[in-house]
């Protein structure tokens, strides 16, 4: 087989941050676009669970709550595989020339906690596996 003379990365994580989810969508929609016409390959793309927080404004020099407000941050990743290092370059300089307020980009090697991260906990299947173990676990055939 031939072996490129530039060097290929292995998975690569476009993490894409906002407070606005249609935007946040339509370029995810538009990052992936990129990179397939580059011919990247993009092995998936994913959404986190959003974050909720709760801000708090207090009036001047007392402990009394003025405004409260509540974010939430919106998280979508696209995962390309064997881009070689031109093709990053370009492809982030037009990611780059292209975020829209309020998003913020991340680019990072892909990581195991990157995959876990993305699904929500089940809570009562948690539960019923922990009875399960205290019981002698589950029967062998």
């Amino acid at each position: 087989s031939l072996k490129s003379k530039v060097p290929l990365y292995d998975l690569v994580n476009i993490q894409l941050k906002g407070y606005d989810y249609p935007v946040l969508e339509s370029f995810q929609k538009s990052v992936h676009h990129i990179a397939k016409n580059m011919d990247i390959d993009v092995e998936e793309c994913w959404a986190t669970p959003a974050k909720h927080e709760q801000i708090k404004v207090f009036k001047p020099k007392s402990e009394v709550v003025g405004a409260q407000y509540e974010l939430k941050t919106y998280e979508r990743t696209v995962q390309i595989a064997n881009a070689s290092s031109l093709q990053l370059s370009i492809l982030l300089q037009a990611v780059e020339a292209a975020i829209p307020a309020g998003v913020t980009v991340n680019v990072v090697p892909h990581e195991e906690e990157h995959e876990e991260i993305r699904y929500v906990p089940d809570h009562e299947l948690i539960k019923l596996k922990q009875e399960l173990d205290h019981m002698g676990g589950p029967r062998r055939k």
